[in-house]
């Protein structure tokens, strides 16, 4: 790298991008400035492009940053600002040091995986409804109608969903990443029209909660897209709308009223009450908590309001019940990329269009998982093209 390259680099640009690399990192600027033995006062005037950046001390904030050099110069598409709407504990907010550097892993992510699609000129295809509304409608039933309305757009019927996050990833076209978020955080989503819909899911939190954390910002995509809000979880504070809205269609989007209602009917026969088991059984096919399926059930009338605080307050314990009944633990694939960044990847690595280096920083791996990831895809892609050529080859 010489001095020569950073003279023909926007400062601006760069001095942000090094801002972002910062943030990512969790460090502040009097940390940052420490690193290349400077003040404060210098960070800041790099940051905002007063200053240029000189050669080494770009390569020491590199190494710090978890990143290369190649990584904070080459040319990449600039993301629009935008609002990130979340969920938290009460006493936090969207500018909390804690979720801040994951508000920025978030937006590299989502720059990452635009620069390969303009890198292989394969723009995401979206297959986004039109925002939904019901002027003058309650929120319950307008929840519905938008799960309803969707679940047919879909082609999905009214059955239990086993792959929600492939089908909002294939079937929609958003943008969804497993990331490790703070204790109380359930997930974080934002729209812009340049990146669409994308969602961050707590990778830490079981697969029914995940699920219904996706449907929750789902139903914020197809209703509040262009209004972020924050949520603050507290007892004592009344929910807004937008949230009810959301809480309310993930409910009727994982359990349709109609299908609910003819499975437990068909749990409840005559002479045979409702166990334990069998709720945990009913959860387990609709891919959600015993928690969510209890609420749902009392709002449908077929289970007495309060069972659940009821059941808690005699001590059930949710996860030891579901070992103990022998109750499988939900499945799901908790990557922290969709399958297409990961595809598009490995597309990029196969035609030189990228190194082994920049491909492990993709996926956020060492060099050494970044071989056999790279090992395990050429193998399928080896299996498909077999399967492909024998489907071709004349029957006789």
């Amino acid at each position: 790298m010489t001095s020569r390259v950073l003279d023909t680099i926007d400062p601006i640009t760069l001095g942000k991008d090094l801002q972002k690399a910062r943030k990512r990192k969790g460090l502040t600027q009097e940390e940052a400035a420490k690193i290349i033995d400077a003040a404060r006062t210098t960070i800041t005037a790099i940051e905002s492009g007063f200053r240029r950046i000189k050669p080494e001390e770009l390569q020491k904030l590199a190494r710090a940053y978890d990143c290369e050099m190649s990584d904070l110069v080459r040319p990449h598409p600039e993301i629009e600002p935008f609002e990130v709407q979340f969920r938290g504990p009460a006493g936090k907010t969207k500018e909390d040091e804690i979720i801040a550097p994951l508000i920025e892993k978030l937006e590299w992510h989502c720059q990452n995986y635009l620069e390969l699609e303009q890198l292989l000129e394969a723009p995401l295809d979206r297959k986004y409804p039109d925002e939904y509304s019901w002027p003058g409608v309650k929120v319950e039933q307008a929840a519905e109608a938008t799960a309803i309305a969707e679940r047919q757009r879909l082609g999905l019927g009214d059955s239990p969903l086993p792959t929600l996050r492939d089908i909002l990833e294939q079937d929609v076209g958003l943008r969804i990443f497993y990331m490790e978020l703070p204790q109380g955080y359930s997930a974080m989503y934002f729209y812009t029209n340049q990146l669409g819909g994308c969602i961050a899911v707590n990778k830490s939190h079981p697969e029914d909660r995940r699920r219904w954390s996706l449907a929750h910002d789902y139903g914020h995509f197809l209703a509040h897209r262009y209004k972020p809000t924050i949520s603050i979880d507290d007892f004592y504070q009344r929910l807004p709308e937008s949230e009810r809205f959301a809480d309310a269609f993930a409910g009727y989007f994982l359990m349709p009223t109609s299908s609910l209602m003819k499975r437990f009917s068909e749990l409840r026969r005559p002479g045979k009450s409702i166990s334990l088991t069998d709720l945990g059984n009913l959860a387990y096919a609709y891919g959600v908590s015993i928690q969510a399926l209890v609420r749902r059930l009392e709002d449908m009338k077929l289970l007495p309001t309060g069972m659940w605080e009821g059941l808690q307050q005699r001590g059930l314990k949710v996860r030891e019940l579901q070992n103990r009944l022998g109750i499988a633990t939900i499945p799901g694939r908790d990557s922290l990329f969709p399958l297409r960044y990961t595809d598009l990847a490995f597309e990029a690595l196969s035609g030189s269009l990228i190194a082994e280096g920049r491909f492990a920083r993709l996926l956020n791996v060492d060099r050494l998982q970044a071989t056999k990831i790279a090992q395990e895809l050429e193998e399928h892609m080896n299996l498909l093209r077999a399967n492909e050529q024998m489907r071709n080859e004349p029957q006789f």
